[in-house]
């Protein structure tokens, strides 16, 4: 049997980093994404984490057929302000320079929040132990934002009625979802926004975002095109694993 819940998760700051950014200035993703949420999950039901190169962490390889949904709160436009904060490391441990200093300069998120929307499957007995530790608000390790200096919590724990989605008539995604198509431009015979009802809507916000991890030998990010938009998509915008949950508000979940 499975269950829809959702949860609130926020934090003071974030830094989600990009794995092709270095010197001088390490770059975060904006959104949170499925890998990363993971990780929080497999902190929350006590699963270990990487340990050796070359390996897939034992919380991923438990909790990836893990289905979830991202809904961006307090942002503005699909965006969460950013500031960079550059500071000395001098643990002789960080950098091989003399005097064994390295200075480090890293974007980092201002009050993410997101509600996070998770299809548990309860005959599954880690997705079963995460459904009760959410529900309980308990947690085995103290999760953060992708950089333990950042503590995250979470509450508005809640279980959905939803049914699959598939479009009758226009309609708007209330979370993020992967972009399998065009949501404007102008192509040879294509007027701008002829995927959209009209142009009342306030933003289009769009990111690559990791969704999993490659396999062997570099087990680097898969990444996928998503959108987040106030726009109403017409009928026949296709967007795969829509749900409607009890309020009307589609989600996707993947």
């Amino acid at each position: 049997m499975n269950k829809l819940i959702s949860i609130d998760i926020r934090a003071d700051f974030g830094l989600l980093k990009k794995p092709d950014t270095n010197e001088p200035v390490y770059l975060t993703f904006n959104m949170i994404h499925k890998p990363a949420l993971l990780g929080i999950f497999g902190a929350i039901i006590g699963l270990p984490g990487f340990k050796r190169q070359g390996e897939l962490p034992e919380y991923y390889k438990k909790l990836q057929d893990l289905k979830v949904g991202i809904k961006p709160l307090n942002h503005e436009k699909g965006n969460y302000k950013k500031t960079v904060v550059t500071y000395n490391n001098t643990t002789g441990m960080a950098s091989f320079e003399e005097g064994g200093n390295l200075i480090v300069s890293e974007q980092t998120l201002i009050a993410p929040a997101f509600k996070v929307f998770v299809m548990i499957d309860m005959e599954n007995e880690n997705q079963k132990k995460l459904y009760s530790y959410l529900k309980g608000h308990e947690a085995e390790y103290l999760p953060y934002l992708g950089k333990n200096d950042f503590s995250l919590w979470w509450n508005e724990f809640k279980e959905h009625d939803c049914v699959s989605f598939s479009a009758s008539d226009t309609f708007t995604i209330g979370s993020i979802f992967i972009k399998s198509e065009k949501l404007s431009g102008k192509t040879e015979n294509q007027d701008p926004f002829q995927l959209m009802l009209n142009e009342t809507g306030s933003f289009m916000y769009f990111e690559n975002l990791p969704i999993e991890y490659l396999d062997k030998p570099m087990y680097q990010y898969k990444y996928c095109p998503f959108a987040f938009t106030d726009y109403q998509l017409k009928q026949n915008y296709k967007v795969k694993h829509l749900y409607q949950i009890e309020n009307g508000e589609k989600i996707q979940i993947f």
